[in-house]
């Protein structure tokens, strides 16, 4: 494995440039805000050029940027690389949550428990909704396994503008989407998301969810563990950051090494 600063720095640089595509960037003092679509917003990270810490007024204004373009106001970055953000956003009354930050080290092959297949999402597939589905049920109950009542499919304008975006970037490569199957129904999902630094691909692991009630049979573990290996036949890296420390010592357990904290900040609409 590289060394943790050179790591870092291409996390980094992965972060900066994966909102160029389809964003315009505006400056709040020493943080980058992208004005992107609200079907795929980015959040506000501090600026890579080496200039003044990021204070609280840059915070305020940033979230000022944001609200006025109809995004969440939303703020992340590496306290290890900005220590300084994180009582500035503080400051400015954002909650601040720290999530460990893992790289793929030592991959781990996994067998999915019997009846689950698992497919690569086409940007046409006419499920992607309810793939989507999933993982909003899964996100909104973080816990472990319960019987949890699932909501009927969201068919809001907003859901539906998310969906022709997770479909455009399925189409581009720029999303990989994995979805688990068992007896008809998409039980698990989860995608990378690969991203060209001049000549060095890098792939951060995202979305990786698993319907509550089917929990601790080692679904999420086992697309993560395919995402890896799907990364890596062009990636030279591969990271995610985990939920909390017992969603980490998962990933550790299929191959990631904890490298450093992601720290994520956002205010409620």
């Amino acid at each position: 494995m590289s060394s943790r600063p050179g790591l870092l720095e291409c996390i980094e640089r992965y972060f900066a440039a994966a909102p160029l595509l389809d964003a315009r960037i505006e400056r709040a003092g020493a943080l980058d805000v992208p004005i992107a679509d609200p079907a795929w917003p980015y959040p506000a990270r501090p600026t890579r050029d080496g200039g003044e810490p990021v204070t609280v007024q840059d915070v305020r204004a940033a979230i000022d940027l944001q609200r006025r373009a109809g995004l969440p106001a939303a703020l992340e970055w590496i306290p290890e690389c900005s220590p300084e953000v994180t009582a500035a956003a503080r400051a400015a009354g954002m909650p601040v949550e720290e999530l460990p930050l893992l790289v793929a080290d030592d991959a781990v092959d996994l067998v999915l428990p019997a009846g689950v297949r698992l497919f690569l999402v086409g940007a046409d597939d006419p499920q992607l909704p309810e793939y989507q589905r999933v993982a909003d049920v899964a996100f909104a109950h973080p816990g472990g396994q319960a019987d949890v009542r699932e909501a009927p499919l969201d068919t809001s304008p907003e859901a539906r503008a998310r969906t022709t975006a997770l479909r455009e970037r399925i189409a581009t490569g720029r999303t990989v989407m994995m979805v688990a199957i068992e007896n008809g129904r998409p039980v698990a999902v989860g995608s990378h998301q690969p991203l060209d630094l001049d000549g060095t691909e890098v792939s951060e692991i995202v979305g990786v969810a698993t319907l509550p009630r089917l929990r601790a049979r080692g679904l999420g573990a086992g697309i993560a563990s395919a995402l890896v290996a799907h990364a890596r036949e062009t990636a030279d890296m591969v990271f995610l950051a985990a939920g909390d420390d017992d969603v980490a010592r998962v990933y550790e357990r299929v191959g990631f090494a904890r490298l450093a904290t992601t720290c994520v900040a956002e205010l409620p609409g």
